[in-house]
């Protein structure tokens, strides 16, 4: 290995090439071969030969179960994008060997940061600032310029939202993260390059929490949504939306029923789920 290379995942596995040069290809067949990942290089060895993909130029990074039939060999497995090529992988612990992969492209990366941008659905007049990535277990942790440090928790993100914003006088691709602090919805914006947030954007949705937010609700229920929403405490509710304690109580209820809501301790306590926020910011916008 060169200087300052070391190994981070070091296992077998299968693995396969279903996109060369921007053409699919026809012929797929797993190979079994060794697969090691460090933190310059990812490396694929079989009896067929070697294939080498520098950590950095990795543009793409997804999980997938429930495969197709063309792959059904496999249980889950993770894709990933190297210029115009797209290979799959299945190592023995394909969810841990994820992790690895995501903190071997992603940690000690600097980015853009805007925190917290929206708060309670409220645009905050927030600036943007240079924030360094770490990959933890189950969270994706910044460390801002300005000395503040930001987690947010995978099985926490809503929504995540891809798009273009003017960055320090410049347009660049930023992403909408949408998560909870202290029970407050707030979005926080990532930037950087289209890579960096291609990666990012699949380190954030791998929670599995980005559920839809199509249900019909009363506007009781609304209201009382909106109020959570907005960080009104759940015992301040009755009297914010003037409604009696058993009303509310069988309005969390409903809410609880259909994942929108989630009890945080007795006494009826409850926070809004990313469900919940999700269909909060969709009343938002609507208004």
């Amino acid at each position: 290995m060169s200087d300052g290379e070391h190994t981070i995942a070091d296992t077998r596995g299968k693995f396969v090439q279903v996109v060369e040069d921007g053409r699919k290809r026809n012929d797929v067949e797993w190979i079994t071969g060794r697969i090691l990942l460090s933190n310059k290089r990812l490396v694929m060895a079989s009896n067929e030969g070697k294939k080498t993909i520098p950590v950095p130029k990795i543009q793409s990074i997804k999980t997938r179960q429930n495969v197709n039939e063309a792959i059904a060999q496999v249980s889950g497995y993770i894709s990933i994008q190297h210029g115009r090529d797209v290979l799959l992988l299945s190592p023995a612990d394909e969810e841990q060997f994820a992790t690895e992969l995501f903190r071997a492209r992603l940690d000690q990366n600097v980015i853009m940061a805007k925190h917290p941008a929206v708060k309670g659905g409220v645009v905050q007049d927030t600036d943007w600032e240079k924030a360094r990535i770490k990959v933890g277990e189950d969270a994706v942790e910044l460390a801002i310029s300005s000395g503040q440090f930001l987690e947010i928790e995978l099985d926490d993100v809503g929504t995540v939202a891809e798009t273009e914003r003017t960055v320090m006088g410049n347009e660049r691709s930023v992403l909408e993260a949408e998560h909870a602090i202290d029970g407050t919805s707030v979005k926080t914006y990532l930037s950087g390059g289209a890579s960096d947030c291609s990666v990012l954007a699949s380190l954030l949705r791998s929670g599995d929490q980005h559920v839809e937010s199509d249900i019909d609700l009363g506007d009781d229920e609304r209201e009382v949504l909106m109020a959570l929403y907005s960080g009104v405490s759940p015992f301040e509710i009755p009297d914010f939306v003037g409604m009696d304690v058993e009303e509310i109580e069988a309005i969390f209820d409903a809410l609880s029923e259909r994942g929108v809501v989630e009890e945080v301790r007795t006494r009826r306590e409850v926070g809004l789920k990313p469900r919940g926020r999700s269909i909060a910011g969709d009343v938002i916008a609507d208004q």
